[in-house]
C-alpha cells in the first residue's frame, strides 16, 4: 500500500517514513500542500494540517474533490468544531497530536480496510434504490442525496450513515449497531467519531432529520424532516 505523508516537520516526518516503511508501507513524503496536490496517486493520504503554504483544510479538500483515498487527518485541535469540520470536508478519520505510533499504524489499517470493503465487498444496488423521508431524497446507486429538490453534499462515510438510518424510517439503532455496520465490526476507535458525523449530517440536511434517543442511539423520524 502507497502512503502519502503530508508533514512539514522533518524531525516527525523522517522517523514516521521509517516506522511506516517498517510496517510493509510505501511512503511518499512531502512538506508542503503544494507538493501534496502535486503528488502520484496513493492508497491513502496522511495529512497535517499545519503546513507552510496552503491550509491543511484546503488541500484535504482538494484531495478529495480529485478522487475519493482514503485521507486521515492529524491535528492538535480537539474541539468537535474542527473534527466536524474535518469530517464535512471529506477526511475519513482524524488523530489528534500527541498520539502514538501504533495507535497511527492501527487507524491507518482500519481506514484501509474499510476502503477496500466498500470497493469489492458492496455489490451496486439493484431495484428501488431510493429512498425516500419526506424531502430527503437518497438514492443509493448514484450516491446523490438532495433535500426539498436540492443537492446535498456529503463525504462518503456520511453518506454510509445517512443512507442505513433512513432506509428503516422510525426505527432507532443502537450506537453499537450503527458502529458495526456502517464503519467496522472491529471498530477500536473512539464512537466519537458517530456523534461528529450525526452532528456534521445534521448541518447539511438538518437538525430534525436525525433523532437523538437519549441513551439509546439514533433514528431517522418517519414524519417528513424540515429542510
Amino acid at each position: 500500500m502507497r502512503l502519502l505523508v503530508i508533514e512539514d516537520d522533518r524531525s516527525i516526518a523522517e522517523p514516521l517514513r521509517t516506522g511506516l516503511t517498517r510496517e510493509g508501507f510505501e511512503v511518499h513524503l512531502v512538506g508542503t500542500g503544494e507538493e501534496a496536490l502535486a503528488a502520484p496517486p496513493a492508497d491513502l493520504v496522511l495529512l497535517d494540517l499545519g503546513l507552510p503554504d496552503l491550509d491543511g483544510r484546503v488541500v484535504c479538500r482538494e484531495l478529495r474533490a480529485r478522487s475519493q483515498v482514503p485521507i486521515i487527518v492529524v491535528t492538535a485541535r480537539g474541539e468537535e468544531i474542527d473534527r466536524v469540520t474535518l469530517l464535512e470536508l471529506g477526511a475519513d478519520d482524524y488523530v489528534v497530536k500527541p498520539f502514538g505510533f501504533r495507535e497511527l499504524v492501527a487507524r491507518i489499517r482500519a481506514v484501509l480496510r474499510r476502503s477496500t470493503q466498500d470497493q469489492i465487498a458492496q455489490p451496486a444496488p439493484t431495484g428501488n434504490t431510493s429512498i425516500e423521508v419526506g424531502e430527503l431524497s437518497i438514492d443509493r446507486r448514484t450516491r446523490k442525496v438532495t433535500l426539498a429538490g436540492l443537492p446535498v453534499t456529503l463525504t462518503p462515510k456520511e453518506f454510509d450513515l445517512l443512507a442505513y438510518l433512513a432506509a428503516d424510517p422510525g426505527t432507532v439503532h443502537t450506537r453499537d449497531q450503527i458502529i458495526s455496520d456502517v464503519w467496522d465490526e472491529n471498530w477500536w476507535g473512539p464512537t466519537k467519531t458517530l456523534d461528529v458525523h450525526i452532528a456534521s449530517l445534521r448541518k447539511k440536511v438538518g437538525p430534525a432529520a436525525i433523532e437523538t434517543i437519549r441513551g439509546v442511539g439514533f433514528t431517522v423520524p418517519d414524519q417528513p424532516p424540515t429542510p
